[in-house]
């Protein structure tokens, strides 16, 4: 199997790792003495809800709404799966979000909420606090996506402006409460992932403030008022953790980054490939983030150690981009650009990084891939990859040499997947 081949069958391994149809079943409740109201938001969302349909048994109560990203829909029966705005909210999100907190309220003690949630879902379950309105959000969502906080921040800042998430689902519900839940932040704690609907919040409006100060954030009046109102105690904070309410919460993270990347860890030497899993944890900006990766490359290739070649350095995490340009970009593809350059045409490596969701950023690609050409094809063409990477616009560098990764939407999400492969 030739390089890129082998590459792209160890991200295919990720992603059936974290394929819904596969993990959700087994998570699965017994339905209660009541009915059961399935709800939720993420790009995972539609596909979650097929499988619980799937596995539910048929004389038992079911219905509900999910959210998922617009063309990320797939066919149900009993659960209504509604597209909506992201990165960015928009009315149809809010309006499902205003049912979903609506309908779960109606529950009583016999009972159960069922919460599918996953990546995505804190822009697609945004309900705003009152006296906000979904422009305001929009604005806020807008600087948050460029300002190169990291998701746990902008999370943060999300939850302290919403009326649906940082554990306000749960306090709006009286009914037992299981969360079934696809990670696609680091640590996967449930707090962060899609702003914890059903989690509590350690976080608090100063801290949301210090965020938006840290990485000047550009705030429009209402969510500046509210935010300031909430530190001065003239707003309730969101439900905090040991508050009786989470009594009857379970939060289960049901698939993880980690699962992933031990899959593909398990493909790689079924082919005789050595591999390695440096985390799942890898954070900070992806041009700088890529140059660690080409020093520990460096030093593989030269010493043959920690691992003897051939060998796959596997790693997760979720890196940042702070947009200075205004190119096509994606945090994966900006990854590569940047390791290509620190390694300029190394012999015998190559890499992929992606987005398990199938979209890297706001583009249409999960990622792209490199090989020891891949600077000398581009500069071929007239292309300066410094350039290219001081305009944030790795996508269409990689466009220009055919080497974009394009899956369409995966229904999952477990955050990013790279694999750097050193012959």
């Amino acid at each position: 199997m030739n390089p890129k081949d082998l590459l792209l069958a160890s991200f295919q391994a990720a992603l059936t790792a974290a394929d819904p149809a596969t993990i959700v079943p087994a998570h699965l409740p017994a339905p209660p003495k009541g009915r059961t109201l399935v709800v939720g938001a993420g790009k995972a969302g539609g596909a979650m809800a097929r499988a619980v349909e799937d596995a539910w048994p048929a004389d038992a109560p079911l219905s509900g709404i999910v959210i998922t990203r617009y063309q990320h829909s797939v066919e149900t029966g009993r659960i209504d799966v509604v597209e909506a705005g992201h990165p960015v909210p928009d009315e149809a999100g809010e309006a499902s979000a205003r049912r979903i907190l609506a309908e779960a309220g109606e529950l009583g003690p016999d009972d159960l909420l069922l919460c599918l949630m996953s990546g995505g879902g804190s822009a697609l379950m945004t309900l705003p606090a009152p006296g906000l309105t979904p422009d305001d959000l929009q604005a806020v969502n807008k600087s948050l996506l460029k300002c190169g906080a990291n998701i746990q921040e902008m999370n943060v800042v999300r939850k302290h402006l919403s009326a649906s998430q940082g554990g306000h689902l749960a306090a709006a519900c009286k009914a037992r409460i299981v969360a079934l839940i696809i990670s696609d932040v680091t640590g996967d704690d449930p707090t962060h992932i899609g702003s914890g609907p059903c989690a509590p919040d350690p976080s608090t409006y100063a801290d949301a403030l210090a965020i938006c100060a840290r990485y000047e954030v550009d705030l429009p009046d209402a969510p500046r008022r509210h935010l300031e109102s909430g530190l001065a105690g003239d707003i309730g904070e969101t439900p905090k953790p040991g508050d009786p309410i989470f009594a009857r919460v379970d939060n289960n993270v049901i698939s993880t980054s980690l699962d992933s990347l031990r899959s593909a860890e398990t493909y790689l030497k079924a082919q005789g490939i050595g591999a390695a899993v440096l985390g799942d944890s890898i954070t900070g900006e992806a041009s700088e983030a890529a140059k660690v990766f080409g020093g520990i490359v460096r030093h593989v290739k030269a010493n043959g150690n920690p691992w003897p070649t051939p060998v796959a350095i596997l790693s997760g995490g979720e890196t940042t981009v702070t947009v200075k340009g205004n190119g096509r970009g994606g945090r994966n593809a900006e990854f590569l650009l940047s390791l290509a350059v620190d390694l300029d045409g190394l012999e015998g490596v190559y890499a992929l990084s992606c987005d398990t969701d199938g979209i890297d950023g706001m583009e249409d690609n999960a990622g792209a891939l490199i090989t020891p050409d891949t600077i000398e094809r581009a500069r071929a063409n007239g292309m300066k990859p410094l350039d290219y990477l001081d305009n944030n616009d790795a996508y269409t560098y990689f466009q220009g040499i055919d080497d974009l990764v394009t899956t369409g939407p995966t229904l999952t999400n477990v955050n990013d997947f790279r694999v750097i492969l050193i012959e």
